[in-house]
């Protein structure tokens, strides 16, 4: 096997006679997901069909392999930019970004000639498939809901108005002094009168219920029976609560999410508001990518404790009550499928626990790229590579941010101590592609210095750039690490975490450059969870996919040939000691950890398939198997050519950087913005 330098391969695509209802459409959705999610996820750029400069900005911006959340999380946290505008002025802004070169990525392990292609032109040319941690690849292929006698009825979840609704949660949460809600009957029949009953009971558990009439008309009063002392009691087993849960349904309620251009937390979020409850009872196994189709599953605890504050009134002290206030049942989530926007819910059971992250064997991806340019054979050549050989394990670009400031530059300031500029860095004035009311806040900040004026001009004060200056504002210019604390630590541990990937990227490439693709006496294998050296007597025993790498940090060991000394080499250059990565303050000690060299995908397939139309899929989703939407009929001789591939892929790798391999083409947002302009010019 050899390795190959990497060259950039200029893309090309056709325009398309579109571009100005594709536009409207997007523009459309825009406004949609706003209105759900009822805050800017800062990711709401969107590809224009034949408007070639900013499709590919787009996707190489969300592929992360979104497997474990502590990756996805900080990636998606890294992305900040506002492209908007016009291409070349976004092209000219983008001079300031990264390349793959910038940060280590340099090397292929194959030896075809590169080709062009368009990735994620579509943002249904991207689906990823959670693998669970017993194998089995989720899929949405059923809407129906476990059956239960104590379900209530589809009316109760529309018999109710919203400010109903929310009179009956302040009764219940006992937020108001209010000790009951009249809702009035306007058609009185014993049937309507009974379903107001039963979605009161349901919904708001611990109300009780009963018929008055006032003034010639009906009401129904919702009360609590038992009273406030009752509900303050702490209840057991042996005396439980009434509207407790069935005894033989688990208390998780799992399901499938299947969404399209959508975040996962941004779904979440939608799914915490239509049911009145909090974010962090929904778990999953990994975050999954934006721009693409997903497909994941998701458990939400069914049977609800919602905690909140009582004082008592001799001892006036702060005591923790338990009000079961939600119940959600698998026909509740069902429901919401009317009102979802881009996603929907199935696959429905009941289980006794939750999801936790990272607990997934990987994901498989059905990658489309269009417009290829390669010939068959040089097709067959990767596709046979990549499936027998594999790809460079490298963090993708996403991982390091977009703007003219890298995060690993900020990771390696934490590292050093230099918290001065750390607060330069995140706050000071930089080159490059961001939103609006940032440039204006980091300009208010370079000219005062003053935390309250440039917090003025931040409408979204929840970036990070808002919580460090509220920090900043709390506790002083003189105090900058209780400041930075104040953002929230997955944040600030991307920075640090980017730096020990800037670390592995580089060191991944001398290794490669140095001893090629064949595993040598003194590289790292693992035996079990233990990292150790190979041996000369034993090297024959071994081959480069058996070899990790290690990520910087104090309970690690290092390569015992020239890799180990460029590790001390490389961190001596930044002013950090190799043998002393423990921090004074423990959230920042780098542990460090092990990543394989190279990823040999699993399940690939490949076809090369003929199309005449761009805006017409190239298979078949999940959904689409559903609503009963028959295969997408395609020319046997079309003006254009697209390879399909599938593979499966483990936690913790970039779908970018085996499609990198493919293509041998740099995935940068600089490089492609650049490639594309020159091509419109």
């Amino acid at each position: 096997m050899e390795t190959v330098e990497m060259n950039s391969v200029s893309l090309k695509r056709p325009h398309s006679e579109d571009d100005v209802t594709n536009a409207d459409e997007i523009k459309r959705q825009k406004i949609s997901e706003k209105s759900e999610t009822g805050n800017d996820s800062g990711q709401s750029v969107e590809t224009v069909t034949g408007q070639p400069d900013k499709s590919l900005l787009e996707d190489t911006k969300n592929e992360i392999i979104p497997n474990e959340e502590s990756e996805e999380q900080e990636d998606e946290e890294l992305e900040d930019s506002d492209e908007d505008g016009d291409p070349e002025s976004f092209a000219d802004m983008m001079k300031h970004g990264l390349t793959e070169s910038d940060v280590g990525i340099t090397k292929f392990v194959s030896s075809h000639k590169g080709f062009s292609g368009i990735l994620k032109e579509r943002y249904s040319d991207f689906v990823v498939h959670e693998i669970g941690k017993d194998g089995r690849v989720s899929h949405l292929d059923d809407f129906s809901v476990p059956v239960d006698d104590e379900d209530p009825s589809e009316e109760t979840f529309t018999v109710l108005s919203d400010e109903d609704k929310q009179r009956l949660e302040e009764l219940q949460l006992l937020k108001n002094k209010e000790t009951s809600v009249a809702i009035e009957v306007i058609e009185d029949t014993k049937e309507k009168r009974t379903v107001i009953h039963q979605a009161v009971k349901s919904l708001f558990p611990g109300l009780e219920t009963k018929t008055e009439d006032r003034d010639g008309k009906k009401y129904i009063i919702a009360y609590h029976a038992a009273g406030k002392k009752a509900l303050a009691k702490v209840r057991t087993a042996t005396d439980p609560r009434k509207h407790s849960w069935p005894k033989s349904r688990g208390s998780y309620c799992h399901f499938v999410l299947y969404k399209e251009n959508k975040d996962t937390m941004d779904a979440i979020n939608v799914l915490s508001k239509f049911l009145r409850v909090k974010p962090n009872i929904f778990s999953y196994m990994g975050t999954k990518d934006k721009r693409a189709i997903t497909v994941q599953e998701i458990a939400v605890l069914s049977w609800n404790p919602i905690f909140f504050l009582t004082e008592h009134s001799e001892q006036l002290q702060r005591r923790l009550t338990t009000v079961f206030a939600h119940l959600i049942t698998a026909q509740r989530l069902a429901h919401l499928n009317k009102c979802l926007m881009n996603f929907k819910l199935g696959n429905f059971s009941y289980k006794n626990h939750p999801l936790k992250l990272g607990e997934l064997q990987g994901n498989h991806f059905t990658v489309v790229l269009r417009n290829i340019t390669g010939t068959d054979d040089q097709i067959e050549q990767a596709m046979h590579s990549l499936r027998e050989i594999g790809f460079i394990n490298y963090y993708g670009m996403q991982r390091f941010g977009t703007t003219a400031v890298p995060t690993y530059q900020i990771g390696r300031a934490i590292l050093q101590n230099s918290w001065n500029e750390v607060m330069d860095l995140i706050l000071k004035p930089r080159p490059g592609a961001e939103k609006g009311y940032l440039v204006k806040c980091r300009e208010e900040w370079a000219k005062t210095k003053d935390p309250a004026a440039a917090l003025k001009k931040l409408p979204v004060k929840r970036c990070v750039e808002g919580q460090l200056l509220r920090g900043l504002l709390k506790y002083g210019m003189k105090n900058i690490i209780s400041a930075f604390g104040i953002i929230p630590r997955n944040n600030r541990l991307m920075y640090i975490h980017s730096y020990q990937s800037y670390v592995w990227n580089n060191m991944v490439s001398k290794r490669i450059e140095e001893y090629g693709l064949r595993a040598v006496p003194g590289d790292l294998t693992l035996k079990g969870a233990t990292a150790v050296h190979i041996e000369e007597g034993d090297v024959d025993n071994y081959t480069i996919h058996d070899v990790v790498m290690p990520l910087p940090g104090f309970d690690v060991i290092y390569p015992k040939h020239k890799i180990g000394e460029a590790y001390k080499e490389m961190l001596v250059a930044d002013n950090l000691d190799i043998n002393n990565m423990r921090h004074k303050i423990r959230d920042y000690s780098l542990s460090g950890a092990y990543r394989k060299i190279i990823i040999r995908p699993q399940n690939v397939n490949w076809e090369v398939v003929a199309y005449d139309d761009p805006r017409i899929p190239l298979f078949t989703t999940d959904l689409d198997k559903l609503e009963g939407k028959p295969l997408p009929v395609l020319p046997t001789d079309g003006k254009f050519r697209a390879l399909k591939m599938e593979f499966s892929l483990p936690p913790s790798t970039y779908a970018t950087m085996a499609i990198r391999e493919v293509l041998k083409m740099d995935t940068s947002i600089k490089n492609q913005t650049q490639l594309n302009t020159t091509w419109l010019r």
